[in-house]
């Protein structure tokens, strides 16, 4: 077995075995290429919240904002049994064919989509019929989708939005990468054959800019290699997405390519929306003649994001602005309105935790026809129908603004 590894890896480094596949994507020195070899700029939109869901994203500012903390606060106010349906009809309700239409009809040609491992930890596991039906929905409409790790084993972040422990055990931990590697072999081998499925972002913004973490970089490209080699024994045909340390963001700790069929993500926020702040992505993408993808920016005013996307267009650098549907602001393509009820919930869920404010929640927590009413209005108001489309957003990335699911909601805003 590893005689044969060590061969694919030779004939992938060498290009003998094509990754240019008359059927799938992949990528030509500076480019990222359709199925038919022409230049594909991916204008995307990340499909957060979903799989992976985020406290800000429920007005949980100052409460629960990893995934585990609000399934905790959502089993403490539904119970075991309410608590489960819940999340099904979450899952099933946040997206629907009718979002994947809309993206289309917008002008999108992709959508990254953030997963959560425990999701995927066999191959007749929920994660994979969530994503084989979203699949299905985006083949339809012309979308690729690109397959984010979000949620590694371990911890890539030991922050919120891995769903850890609260240190990056990943990179230390041979169990982990084990675990890890098995997770991303379920995947590639079972989609490895889908050429709607544009790649595989190995790793969400691994390892924070916290002083105390930097040690960790030295790890990360070794962990890369060490995945994109398993990974290659069962896919020879998606491209790999590697992200740089510090939140995507640090790219010095990248060598020389080691991979044919891969290209190199970078998150931005919060910074100057110009090319300055791009400058040492082109730079590498010159010195090693590979592509360089913005999987994540967003969070700022339209007009903060409309003079990004100039920036990166006309640097052929393709995008995924983040998120596509959250509660109440207008920065995302969509926005939730609050139910009836949940301020109540929101002003619960920031109260301090743990079995020591039992005795004080239990004095605060609302009326449980209250908490069901919230909890079930909150179910519909996900729904795309109930949302409002922020054409001001839409327009601002350069796409159809006019494309409101519901006249009703539509927002210019």
């Amino acid at each position: 077995m590893f005689k044969f590894r060590l061969l694919l890896l030779m004939l992938f480094a060498f290009g003998f075995l094509s990754h240019t596949s008359a059927q799938f994507a992949h990528t030509g020195h500076k480019q990222i290429l359709d199925a038919s070899g022409k230049p594909l700029l991916i204008r995307a939109t990340n499909l957060g919240n979903w799989l992976v869901p985020e406290g800000y994203m429920w007005l949980f500012e100052g409460g629960p904002q990893s995934p585990g903390e609000i399934r905790a606060l959502v089993l403490e106010l539904l119970g075991p049994e309410g608590a489960a349906a819940f999340w099904q009809k979450y899952r099933e309700n946040y997206i629907t064919r009718d979002d994947i239409a809309l993206l289309h009809r917008a002008g999108f040609n992709a959508i990254r989509v953030p997963l959560h491992y425990a999701l995927f930890e066999s191959d007749g596991a929920e994660g994979f019929k969530l994503l084989d039906q979203l699949i299905a929905w985006s083949r339809a409409e012309n979308l690729y989708v690109i397959l984010d790790l979000h949620a590694a084993p371990g911890g890539q972040t030991g922050a919120n939005i891995d769903d850890s422990a609260g240190y990056p055990w990943l990179y230390t931990s041979p169990e982990e990468q084990e675990h890890l590697i098995a997770i991303w072999r379920r995947l590639a081998g079972h989609y490895q054959g889908d050429p709607t499925v544009l790649g595989y972002d190995l790793l969400n913004e691994p390892i924070p800019h916290f002083p105390k973490l930097r040690p960790l970089n030295s790890s990360l490209e070794p962990l890369y290699k060490k995945l994109s080699a398993e990974i290659r024994t069962v896919d020879a045909h998606h491209i790999l997405f590697l992200g740089g340390a510090q939140w995507d963001t640090n790219f010095s700790i990248f060598g020389k390519p080691f991979d044919s069929n891969v290209a190199y993500t970078f998150h931005k926020y919060w910074t100057a929306p110009d090319e300055s702040v791009l400058r040492p992505y082109l730079d590498f993408r010159e010195q090693y003649d590979v592509p360089v993808w913005m999987g994540e920016s967003g969070e700022n005013t339209d007009e903060w994001i409309a003079q990004f996307v100039n920036a990166l267009e006309k640097n052929n650098i393709g995008w995924a602005f983040w998120p596509y549907k959250k509660m109440e602001k207008a920065s995302a393509v969509t926005s939730i309105i609050p139910p009836a009820g949940w301020a109540e919930i929101v002003t619960f869920a920031k109260l301090p935790r743990g079995t020591a404010h039992v005795e004080e929640r239990l004095k605060a927590r609302p009326e449980q026809e209250t908490l069901t009413r919230a909890f079930a209005g909150f179910l519909e108001s996900v729904r795309l129908e109930k949302c409002r489309v922020n054409e001001g957003y839409l327009k601002a990335l350069g796409l159809k603004s006019s494309v409101a699911a519901n006249p009703a909601t539509a927002s210019p805003n």
